[in-house]
């Protein structure tokens, strides 16, 4: 059965309803699959489509992926891919950090131009918001109906506006928060959270899996960058507190592994009234008959004072005690410490 004509230059072919996988869409108009530099047409049923220079080749669409920043994420990233043998173009704003991931079988692009336009997939993995405008904004128009996966660094005001940005200029844009460093990227226990186009996300999944468990965050672009600073927060606010108690256990001569053993096991502990903290905070209801704000203001001035008396700096824990003060001197002491998000925002 012959379903349509795939034409290439001087060349015909006829194409069989099971190639007819490999649409794309560029400038905003559905489009067939051409090879490198090539342009045509495709006629399906009654309906004839232009071929615009598109990138690429039969069966690209499932295979090929550009991946803009070579940092330790960006080049995390692309060894996962080439791993599984995908097709993956490499540009970096600073000219040497690809020849690893070459000698591993990826292209490399002399600009990012040239990156765009190999795939119909784009990872871009930069410092931040402004290099991402930087690096995408002169090349809008090789972008135009592809699939722009943000892995950057953004905040969720951030992720908006670039979505705003790409569906202006005719770009799919899929959002991503990644939430392991790099070395863990593609093993198991990695994951990325993603917000934004649902049909990117689908379009792709498999290739997002390859760098950990994909989980989609709804259509609002900024909720994964929103997820992933929040997680973040709690992470640092962790690690703020592992230090802040290191420095104070080695005062009293415990050194920094045997303090490690105990605070790995009592913030396990710790991490399980989570959910309590949670249910508290969603009602609104800080009402409790245990541990309320005022015992936590005696424990944390404790803290400040021994602090002190080594020789230590409080910086760590004086906003959380400003936080605390506040609350008691509003009257809230008698409630849950949970309240504190209210003294947030």
């Amino acid at each position: 059965m012959i379903d349509g004509v795939f034409a290439l230059g001087e060349r015909r072919w006829d194409i069989a309803p099971r190639y007819m996988v490999a649409y794309v869409r560029v400038i905003n108009r559905p489009v067939g699959t051409c090879l490198p530099g090539t342009m045509g047409w495709m006629r399906v049923g009654g309906q004839v489509f232009d071929l615009q220079e598109a990138g690429l080749v039969v069966g690209q669409a499932q295979t090929s992926v550009t991946v803009l920043g070579l940092g330790s994420m960006g080049q995390a990233v692309a060894s996962a891919l080439l791993a599984d043998g995908r097709t993956v173009t490499v540009w970096n704003r600073t000219p040497g950090r690809d020849s690893g991931l070459v000698a591993a079988g990826a292209h490399s692009a002399s600009d990012a131009a040239g990156a765009v336009v190999a795939s119909p997939v784009v990872l871009a993995i930069l410092l931040d918001h402004a290099s991402v405008h930087a690096t995408l904004d002169p090349i809008v128009q090789s972008l135009a109906g592809r699939r722009l996966v943000n892995l950057t660094s953004t905040t969720p005001e951030e992720a908006r506006e670039l979505a705003s940005w790409a569906s202006r200029h005719g770009i799919d844009l899929l959002d991503g928060g990644i939430m392991v460093p790099p070395h863990l990227i593609g093993r198991p226990g990695a994951s990325v959270l993603y917000s934004g186009s649902r049909t990117a996300f689908d379009e792709n999944r498999a290739m997002l899996e390859l760098l950990g468990n994909a989980e989609y965050c709804g259509a609002d672009a900024g909720v994964a960058s929103a997820y992933d600073f929040a997680l973040l927060s709690a992470m640092y606010g962790m690690f703020g507190g592992f230090f802040h108690g290191a420095a104070l256990a080695r005062s009293a001569g415990i050194s920094a592994r045997q303090y490690s053993e105990r605070a790995a096991s009592l913030v396990t502990a710790m991490a399980q009234s989570l959910a309590a903290h949670a249910e508290m905070i969603d009602a609104g209801d800080y009402r409790t008959n245990t541990q309320n704000i005022a015992l936590h203001k005696a424990a944390v001035d404790a803290i400040l004072r021994a602090t002190g008396d080594a020789g230590l700096a409080p910086d760590l824990l004086t906003p959380l005690k400003a936080l605390i003060d506040r609350q008691v001197s509003a009257g809230h002491g008698t409630l849950s410490l949970s309240r504190t998000i209210e003294e947030i925002g």
